[in-house]
């Protein structure tokens, strides 16, 4: 992948990802669901009383790694290393809420809960799948 535009191709196909945090000096990774990827970042959500949605405030430095194992030949993983920004904007919780419907479930469980919408707007991504494994330093990454 030598483009910005086949990451984003390649995220958006294969959502779901790992997410590091750190909190103090330590780090914290789970699991997410990204919920997409334009010209203007990679998107995704969580809940304000989850600990993410601090740690995120404390800290925006963020890495996600994509990964898909059906190519055949060992995997094609991504990595997107940047800094996380707040996106608050009331029509794009809307579309959100209508794409992913079971988040209203959350929100009348959780009454007090605010989304959590965030993306990363800039940073670096770095492709690799076997024909690339034990030579990271070779290949630079890609700017966005």
């Amino acid at each position: 992948m030598e483009t910005i535009e086949q990451i984003r191709e390649f995220t958006n196909q294969n959502s779901v990802a790992w997410l590091a945090t750190a909190e103090g000096n330590q780090p914290h990774v789970r699991g997410m669901w990204m919920w997409f990827a334009d010209e203007t970042g990679f998107y995704f959500h969580t809940g304000t009383q989850k600990r993410l949605a601090g740690q995120l405030e404390n800290n925006p430095n963020v890495e996600i790694a994509f990964f898909n194992p059906e190519d055949g030949k060992g995997g094609q993983m991504v990595r997107i290393t940047g800094k996380m920004e707040k996106v608050e904007d009331e029509q794009l919780e809307n579309k959100l809420l209508q794409e992913r419907t079971w988040l209203n479930d959350i929100k009348a469980a959780y009454p007090n809960d605010r989304i959590f919408i965030f993306r990363v707007p800039y940073g670096e991504a770095q492709y690799w799948d076997m024909s690339r494994n034990c030579r990271e330093k070779d290949f630079a990454p890609i700017i966005f």
